[in-house]
């Protein structure tokens, strides 16, 4: 029977077909009893790792207690604590929040909220963003065709400039974030005008882009153009937020200040939650019953992310992350050195890509991508996923917990796995 998929929609790709019955920690068993080395976090959500008893703990007292308590009806503690708690690791102008259940939600509620707020109604994303499934998220997303494939039309006034992927235009950081911002001046003087541009929006790291992290210097730039023309910066935290990328929101690695934030898969190391951070001057221009939901601040994911944030925090996963990234780049940049079709390593934190290329070409090269990636699961017992826009980088994402011989141990099956897939 539970090999039977016969009731289940088809339209979930499937990166494996592993029937698991529990995790732990960094690691996932199947019903028939093997173990694997989970470093995909289920796309970046257990950052906690698998089933933290704190977190467990946390949710099965909420649930003990009350299951639904609708935020427009009563108000809950967790709902409460929950936005203390966030208050006390977000940056300091972001103070008042809002709650969903996915990301994609959240980034539908931060478009409404910079409408409401400038009275504007265009928004520029970046290519290779992810922002999510739905229609609106969709509009912004650029990841890959498969996203929006058959679904046009999608909303309007979505604008896309040019994300600064160093790697994929052969330039510096220095000289790939001077081209995109310049590309960016044509897209406020050719296609959406400073005066009708609400936001822009950005994921600091790209997601399923391909782990492409944007220089500091862009993002600075960024900053100075929103300020110059009244338009509100959105930073899409969803997939680099909570310690991801050794620190507890990545733009803060660029020194910048967002004017909105969205969170969502980290903060709730499992259990549906996301959220919209922003200052009290820019919520407060939200009118009020002119966005909702049913289950937003819903009292057990307000549960499970309250005791999320504790583990983050007391566990010292921020700083672990920051560690153990070191050292994956580092042990990454040694398999680079012995196999040249490793064109690419890079990252920050515990969210890294590395991105294949033939190395005579330069071409993307996903044949080898996929193979590595099979290789790695059916040999070495390590779960990986891919990426990018041409299908070719492998993402790694261990939850936060890893330890260095982990991470030693994911580097041996990676380099294993590269040898099987050339040879």
């Amino acid at each position: 029977m539970l090999s039977d998929l016969s009731h289940i929609s088809p339209v979930w790709s499937r990166i494996t077909h592993l029937m698991v019955e529990r995790g732990e920690g960094c690691h996932v068993y199947t019903t028939d009893g093997e173990q694997y080395l989970d470093f995909t976090s289920g796309i970046g959500v257990t950052n906690t790792g698998h089933s933290h008893p704190a977190v467990v703990k946390a949710i099965q007292e909420q649930a003990a207690k009350m299951l639904h308590a609708q935020v427009n009806i009563y108000l809950h503690p967790p709902l409460i604590r929950l936005s203390h708690a966030l208050n006390e690791i977000t940056p300091s102008n972001l103070d008042t929040f809002f709650f969903s259940n996915s990301g994609a939600e959240a980034i539908e509620g931060a478009v409404k909220l910079a409408r409401h707020y400038t009275g504007r109604t265009n928004i520029i994303v970046f290519q290779g963003g992810f922002h999510g499934r739905t229609a609106q998220t969709m509009a912004m997303t650029t990841a890959k065709t498969v996203y929006r494939v058959d679904y046009q039309p999608l909303p309007g006034g979505i604008f896309v400039s040019p994300f600064p992927y160093a790697y994929r235009y052969r330039m510096t950081d220095e000289q790939v974030s001077e081209f995109a911002l310049r590309e960016l001046d044509m897209i406020l003087h050719t296609q959406s005008a400073p005066q009708e541009t609400a936001a822009m929006v950005i994921e600091p790291v790209l997601g399923e882009g391909g782990y492409v992290p944007a220089p500091p210097q862009f993002m600075q730039g960024l900053r100075r153009v929103c300020d110059e023309h009244g338009i509100l910066l959105i930073v899409d935290e969803v997939q680099t937020g909570f310690g991801r990328t050794g620190k507890m929101f990545a733009h803060e690695h660029a020194g910048i200040k967002a004017d909105v934030m969205v969170m969502a898969k980290g903060l709730g190391s499992g259990f549906p939650i996301s959220g919209i951070a922003s200052s009290r001057e820019i919520m407060s221009k939200w009118q009020t019953g002119t966005h909702g939901g049913t289950y937003g601040g819903n009292v057990m994911g307000c549960a499970a992310a309250e005791a999320t944030i504790k583990v983050i925090k007391e566990e010292g996963l921020v700083e672990n992350a920051a560690t153990r990234g070191r050292q994956l780049m580092d042990g990454l940049a040694e398999i680079q050195s012995r196999f040249p079709a490793l064109g690419d390593v890079r990252g920050l934190g515990l969210m890294v890509g590395c991105e294949f290329t033939n190395p005579q070409t330069g071409q993307p090269d996903d044949a080898l991508t996929k193979k590595v990636a099979a290789h790695t699961q059916q040999d070495g017992h390590l779960l990986l996923l891919t990426c990018g826009m041409y299908g070719n980088v492998i993402r790694w994402i261990p939850p936060l917990v890893a330890t260095e011989a982990q991470i030693n141990e994911g580097l041996e099956k990676f380099e294993k796995a590269m040898a099987a897939a050339l040879s």
